[in-house]
């Protein structure tokens, strides 16, 4: 729900909508709703329908509160005098199309830039707004763990990385309202879904691909579904003008080349796309292939050695046909951060016209995103990190360079880790295996069992790791905080201890709801505790 001070009525809002049929006269509302329980007077309601109810059972209730407009999909039994009904065949996109209008079109004042991948994109987005800020920029931002409209970060309340088209849209013109020039957005998979239609009409000046695995399978369906998803960012970006207030942008697409599927992400728009990657893998400085025309320069990165306080490393750059080398130094840890690195150089380059040398200069001063590689400090003799990293792949990448820096100091990596419920079964033995293969102990536990069985849900993931002795190397302990406390009691100096898949989340979910809890705070208190 939304409550500011804008005002319009609600035909104004959905002008660019064709309604199947309007009951009553047309209102002014003063704010846009989908909870009922969030109706203030004034408001317009529209009835999402849902996985496990309808919004359309709560319309009475919405009008009680004060709703003076309903949007709705369904015929309704009963239609209340003085409320205005505009029935449509798709009430998201509606709602999008409503907010945008709403709010004056935000995203047409902002040079807005989404971010999209299963692994990397909230980091990403968190490092794009620091360098736009770093550079002298205003910027704002939302990501899955935080968001700025102007000023200094403040944590994101939800589990959801893209929220709803009304908090997306309100977010962007309180960017706008606070002299912002950048807006940068992480767009998941589910928001650039025409089924929920939240990013629907935000106008992306930017698109930025880190990779494509699988995942989110429950809501897609097929990967290819998924990854079609995805790649709305990128087809997004021939949909419009990219006219701002300033003066028109130079849009562009920006793709990880190590990913088999960046030719894909880069055909989905006729927009000029730049690419980064690791020397070791692919040198994002050559000449463009047939497969990708529009390619248009890129940067890679070698010498790439990460220490217990940050990373060091080469960048080559290739821009306008000239290529130059820059010394790298930044205080966040995770070899995968050389590739968000990469991506937000590129961004900011491009966006501002800044020069790499000034840019580079500038990676020292970055600033962790809460919840990614973040360790706790309480005195102990070995390491705790805390990460959000809950897919195969995101365990893939964080394991192998954990395992090694360890291993080189004689220590062993203990992790802890479960499995959202309700979610994509198929990679929970695939996170067992990879766990079993890097780490030298597995315990698993909740991370939002939400309505299964908890123990069932983590025996799926042990059945992936069948060599690790139960009771020895294999443990399976619902309760969080009890796992916890059982990895550091295993833990001997120079262990590494990684509790995964919670990150900077602010709660568990289970089967009678959320309960409050914060991965941080409880590793901290069990460490004071030995």
């Amino acid at each position: 729900m939304c409550n500011n001070q804008y005002t319009k009525s609600i035909l104004q809002c959905l002008f660019s909508i064709e309604p199947i049929a309007v009951h009553g006269a047309d209102v002014t509302v003063h704010s846009l709703s989908y909870d009922s329980r969030e109706v203030q007077a004034g408001a317009a309601f529209f009835a999402l329908p849902g996985v496990h109810t309808d919004g359309s059972k709560f319309v009475d209730a919405a009008i009680a509160k004060g709703a003076v407009a309903v949007i709705h999909e369904k015929t309704l039994p009963l239609y209340q005098e003085h409320i205005c009904y505009v029935q449509v065949s798709d009430v998201r996109a509606a709602m999008a199309a409503a907010a945008a209008a709403f709010f004056g079109e935000p995203s047409k004042d902002l040079v807005t830039i989404g971010v999209t991948g299963t692994e990397g994109k909230t980091s990403t987005v968190d490092f794009i707004w620091q360098l736009l800020r770093l550079a002298g920029k205003k910027a704002g931002f939302s990501s899955t763990v935080s968001f700025s409209l102007g000023d200094e970060s403040v944590a994101n309340p939800a589990h959801q990385t893209t929220p709803e088209s009304v908090t997306v849209q309100e977010r962007l013109a309180r960017m706008r309202d606070n002299g912002c020039e950048y807006a940068v957005v992480e767009a998941s998979s589910h928001g650039l879904s025409p089924r929920t239609a939240r990013l629907l009409q935000v106008q992306f000046d930017a698109g930025v691909f880190m990779n494509v695995t699988q995942e989110h399978l429950e809501f897609h369906g097929t990967f290819e579904q998924y990854r079609y998803d995805k790649a709305n960012l990128f087809r997004a970006l021939d949909t419009h003008d990219h006219k701002k207030k300033n003066g028109t942008v130079a849009a562009f697409g920006i793709v990880n080349l190590e990913d088999p599927s960046a030719t894909y992400f880069a055909q989905a728009t006729h927009q000029p796309v730049f690419g980064f990657a690791l020397q070791k893998h692919v040198d994002a400085t050559a000449t463009p292939s047939a497969s990708i025309p529009n390619f248009a320069g890129g940067l890679y990165a070698d010498n790439v050695h990460e220490g217990e306080t940050g990373l060091t490393f080469t960048i080559h750059t290739a821009f306008n046909g000239v290529k130059e080398v820059y010394e790298a130094v930044a205080p966040v840890t995770g070899f995968f951060n050389v590739y968000n690195i990469l991506a937000a150089l590129i961004a900011v380059h491009n966006l501002t016209g800044g020069p790499f040398e000034t840019l580079v200069s500038l990676l020292n001063r970055l600033v962790p995103v809460r919840g990614r590689m973040c360790r706790v400090e309480a005195g102990q003799d070995f390491e705790v990190l805390i990460d959000y990293a809950h897919t195969p792949s995101s365990f893939q990448v964080i394991m192998p360079s954990v395992r090694d820096r360890v291993k080189a100091k004689g220590g062993r990596v203990i992790a802890v880790f479960g499995s959202g419920g309700e979610r994509d079964t198929v990679k929970r033995p695939e996170q067992g295996r990879i766990a079993g293969e890097y780490c030298d102990i597995v315990i698993l536990t909740d991370e939002d069992p939400r309505g299964e069985d908890p123990v069932e849900l983590l025996e799926m993931i042990a059945a992936g790791c069948p060599n690790k002795k139960r009771g020895e190397e294999l443990f399976i302990i619902p309760d969080r905080p009890t796992a916890i406390r059982k990895a550091f009691s295993l833990a001997q100096p120079n262990d590494a201890v990684l509790l995964l898949g919670k990150g900077h989340e602010n709660s568990i979910i289970g089967k009678n709801g959320a309960t409050p809890y914060d991965e941080y705070t409880e590793a901290l208190n069990a460490l004071r505790e030995m």
